[in-house]
Order: C-alpha cells, then structure tokens, then sequence
C-alpha cells in the first residue's frame, strides 16, 4: 500500500528540531538498560519486568518476521487492555510494521470497513471479550480482504484457518532465528508507525496517520507537565484502540520506564483496589471516569494517599463535583483537551487554582499552537469565542487515502479542530462546544457548556448533555437530555426552567424540551455522541408530526 501523507520538505524542516527523532523502540532499550527488574506492566492475568517485556517484544517480532511481515507492511490487533496489546505493538514496531489498533466494541460494518481501508495483511483478536464471538466475525468479513493473510487469536477457541497466538508468544523463535535480524531494520522516525480511527463522535471515522516523531514528542509532554519519574505507578482503563489509552496508556510509562497498571473494563470498585494494592500514582480517562470515582459510595475510606493526579479528558469538569472532590480525595485533578489527530494538546498544571480547573480546559503544551478565529477567519480578542485551530509538532501526518480531505481540514498551515473555543490573556482555553453543537436559537447564541455546568449544580443530575432540536420558527431551540442519580425523581421542563431561573440564567438559555435518559451513547473513550441524541430528537419530532 502507498502511503502519502503532509510530510514535505519544508514541514519535516519546521519541526525536524523539535522532534525527539526517536521511536518507542529507543525508549524501551532505555528503560531495559536502566530498569531491567522493575515491573513494567501488569493486567489481570500478569505482571512483566521490562526484561521480560524486552524479549517478549523480540520473539513476537521474530514470529512476524518468519510469517513474512516487514516494514510498511499493516497489522490490525482488536484487543482488551490486555498485556499482549503492548508486545503486539512494539514487536510490529520492530519490525517496522504499521500498528492499526481497533476498538473492541466495533462490529461487522466498522471492522470490515477499517480492516479493508488500511489492507491489513493480519489481525489479532480475542476468542471472546464480553460475550462476543470475535473469530466468528473475522469468519464473516474475511472473504472482503483480499490482503488479509494471517488472524491469530488470543484464548482457547481458534478455529479452523487461524492461529493461536500463543504459538507466537511461546514458540522460541530466538533459537531458531537469528535476532541479529531485528537491529538490522530501518526505522526512520518520520515513518508512519500508527493508522488510528477516529472514534466517531461527528459521524464517518476516518484513517489517522501518526509517525514515532508525533506520537513519541506527544507523549514526551506529559511527562514534564506531570513530573513523571520511574518510580510512578500510572493506571489505564481506557481503551488502548483510543488515542488516549494507546500514547498514554500503552507508551507513556515506557517513555519514563515506570509501572503500567491495566483495566480491561472499567470498574471503579476495582480501579479503587488497584490504588491500595499497587499504589498507583496517576491516571487518566473519561470525565464520567473521575465523577464514577469521586461518587463511589464510601470513597472516604479507602487509602488512596498515593494517588496523586487524575487527568480528566473528554467533557468538562463540573464544578460541583469538584468541589465534591476536594471534600472526599487527595489526589488533584487536572483537565485537558485534545483529538485523535493532535493527542492531547492542552492540560491543566498541577499548581493551577480551583477556577481555572473548572473554567478552563488547560493551556497548550509547549510547541503546540492555538488559536480562536472568527467566521472572517480574523483572530478573536481574549475571551471572544470562535473556531479553534491548532499547529504544532504532536499534529498528524494525514487521513489515510484522503490527503486531499486532509488539506481541506487545514487553513493557512493550521488545522481546523471544529471545535468552538474562548481563549484568555494567559492561553487558557474553554471548548464551547464543536461547530455542529451551536444552537443558535432565533439569531441569539445559546452557550451550551455554559448551560450544562450549571445544570450540573443540581445534585439530582448525573450526566446532562444540550443539543439542538429543529423548530419552525426560531430554526433551533435547545432539547436537555438528562440522567438522574440513583433513586432521583426525573425532571420536568418545568422543574429544569425552574432551576434556572433560581440560579440567574437568562430565560434565552432556558431548554425548551427535555428528555430523561438512562444511558447515553458514548464513544469507547467514554465521550458522549451528541449526533445520536441530535438523530434521537429529529427521530421523536418526526414520530409526532
């Protein structure tokens, strides 16, 4: 497969110095060197030494090397957080092979769809994870993929035609291979090392191309921003197929040769009981993550004195459950924003007040651009909202086979988040919503973020996400869907108007329909998908005409 990416001449001189110019390889050869016992990762079912992952990597990459799989070549892994998604991917790695991880929850249509976009030659998948038959699937789409040529899978049941990939893991290809082979392989970094989908939060996902340069340099920021040492514990309950699970989950602890410890399915219980047993320090995950957290019944009592940070991504932090935060955990809490194009591109400092935390989404990390432009493409003033662009060394190298949609997505060298965002004197910004999010209800704009934190106050809501519903005569009016805590009467929109009206907010801003909800749909990082509940409302209006 060609693959044509943004990388000139000129773009890889802009940043050439910037980059580290290494790939995850370097760093795992720095942290064997320097911590060969330490314990790197540990799920479930086991616990690896950066020794014992170093020759797990190395086996693994010589099993796909006698397969015949080498560089530029695409290798699709559906897995859990389990430990055999990290030696997956660094042996792929070394090999010089293209890492294509895909969500466990996908199904049929997004499998067959991304696994015949990047022309896999070989995927990995679970026999079963969450009661579904994933074999069973490769089975049905298998026919579609003509580059397909090996599926391996993890567990007991492997059917006719695929492999266990316990026969890669075991088999002591190191006896029978020279290893000498692996060292012998070119890895540029400017190399795409990652074709990533985009989770779907807006509709179609698309191929996000990453070399070890962007990957690696995104990574690299968390670690000053953090004081990460290699005596920290981190914990990863998203998933490793998301940008946050996969740069800051699989390869962050390896870049400062720290502890991993991985959840396949997110529990808080258990989350809670990995703190106490392995002292964990740090973790990051879904804004629902850190309210599951600090709501978790007698959360005051458990010792989770060495849990330092937890890194709250993908929707704002309400200020009530910060404050109910600061009242039941030590730990501190910062918020960040960020895409699977760029990773995480701002973050709150661990010396930052209570007010920028929950009226801001973090400032950018250095060498990452932002900045807020109205419709005339004009830079706004601090503090006027506008479309957010952004630049910078951690920025993708292109959606894959779409290069002409990458270039579309850019303006004047800078890429065009579709995010809406107010930025301040000091860089902070606030995302206000994506472009699609605005209601703009009869001329007047309605700040949705705005509206949903203060309905947050109210300490019968759980989750409250404002979308836009159609409406004759003003075009647009703003639907809440809500969730109530447990045991909590539902509101009404009279109740909801109310509330409101209690707390100062303009009538404008009120909602106009509401609707209770038990589950909201969500991507698997834990974002809600409010073009589902925008299809809900067009879906309910329809019924009654």
């Amino acid at each position: 497969m060609n693959i044509e990416t943004i990388l000139s001449p000129e773009y890889v001189e802009r940043y050439q110095s910037v980059w580290p110019n290494k790939t995850i390889l370097d760093y795992l050869k720095d942290a064997i060197d320097k911590n060969p016992d330490k314990t790197a990762i540990i799920d479930k079912k086991s616990r690896y030494t950066y020794q014992e992952l170093g020759k797990l990597v190395d086996r693994v990459a010589l099993g796909l090397s006698e397969l015949g799989l080498g560089k530029g070549d695409v290798i699709s892994f559906q897995l859990p957080n389990w430990n055999e998604f990290v030696i997956l991917h660094y042996a792929v790695t070394r090999i010089g092979a293209i890492s294509n991880p895909l969500i466990p929850i996908y199904r049929d249509r997004e499998i067959g769809y991304m696994v015949g976009m990047v022309e896999s030659k070989m995927i990995v998948v679970p026999d079963q994870f969450r009661g579904f038959d994933f074999p069973a699937m490769i089975e049905r789409l298998r026919p579609q993929w003509p580059s397909m040529e090996h599926v391996y899978v993890i567990g007991d049941h492997v059917p006719a035609g695929m492999q266990s990939f316990s026969s890669l893991l075991n088999e002591p290809w190191e006896e029978r291979m020279d290893p000498a082979i692996l060292d012998k392989i070119d890895h540029d970094p400017n190399d795409v090392t990652e074709i990533i989908f985009t989770s779907g939060t807006t509709g179609s996902p698309k191929g996000v191309m990453h070399t070890h340069n962007t990957l690696c340099i995104s990574t690299d920021y968390w670690i000053e921003r953090l004081r990460l040492t290699s005596d920290d514990i981190m914990f990863m309950a998203s998933t490793f197929a998301h940008q946050t699970g996969f740069g800051y989950g699989v390869r962050l602890p390896t870049h400062y040769a720290g502890t991993a410890v991985y959840q396949d399915i997110w529990n808080p219980s258990e989350f809670i009981e990995w703190v106490e047993k392995e002292k964990i320090t740090f973790t990051a995950g879904a804004t629902p993550f850190l309210q599951d957290t600090v709501q978790y019944e007698g959360i005051e009592n458990y010792n989770l004195t060495s849990l330092r940070t937890f890194v709250a991504l993908g929707a704002p932090i309400p200020r009530a459950l910060v404050k109910e935060a600061a009242e039941k955990v030590p730990f501190t809490i910062l918020a960040g924003w960020g895409q699977t194009e760029n990773g995480l591109v701002t973050l709150t400092k661990l010396d930052d007040s209570e007010e920028i935390l929950i009226s801001t989404d973090g400032v950018a990390f250095p060498g990452m651009e932002l900045k807020v432009v109205n419709f005339q493409g004009d830079t706004c003033s601090p503090n006027e909202e506008g479309d957010l662009l952004c630049r910078g060394p951690a920025l993708f190298v292109g959606y894959l086979k779409q290069i002409d949609k990458t270039m579309d997505e850019y303006t004047d060298g800078w890429f065009i988040t579709g995010d809406r965002a107010v930025m301040d004197e000091a860089g902070y910004i606030r995302i206000a919503g994506r472009n699609k999010d605005i209601i703009i209800r009869g001329g007047e704009n309605i700040p949705i973020a705005y509206v949903e934190n203060v309905l947050y106050e109210n300490p019968d809501i759980s989750v409250v996400q404002i979308i836009a519903m159609p409406d004759s005569r003003l075009q647009e009016k703003a639907c809440a869907f809500i969730s109530m805590k447990a045991g909590k009467t539902p509101l009404t929109l009279q109740s909801v108007q109310a509330f409101l009206s209690e707390k100062g907010i303009a009538k404008q801003y009120w909602p106009e329909h509401v609707e209770t909800i038990d589950e909201f749909p969500r991507t698997p990082s834990g974002k809600i998908q409010k073009f589902r509940l925008r299809e809900r409302i067009n879906q309910l209006i329809q019924d009654q005409v």
